[in-house]
């Protein structure tokens, strides 16, 4: 699946996205296998509750299921101004 970063998680993942080869069943399953990769996942999702997933461009839940998802996008929540 593509997974897609926005604002300041892209920054701190350092890649604007990327294709993931997962067995994650939800989104926090996901978060997890990545934050297992490298400092720089965990970093950008140690606070789950700073951020917004959008599931094949649905904004949803960390507990959302996967299967069948083509892509996850991670994004701080948006201001309006």
């Amino acid at each position: 699946m593509r997974v897609m970063y926005f604002a300041w998680v892209r920054e701190r993942i350092g890649l604007p996205r990327e294709d993931v080869q997962t067995q994650a069943a939800t989104v926090a399953d996901l978060v997890a296998e990545l934050c297992a990769r490298e400092e720089r996942y965990a970093a950008a999702f140690a606070d789950t509750s700073a951020l917004r997933v959008a599931v094949d461009q649905k904004l949803t839940d960390f507990d959302a299921p996967l299967a069948g998802v083509q892509e996850v996008a991670f994004f701080p929540p948006m201001t309006g101004g």
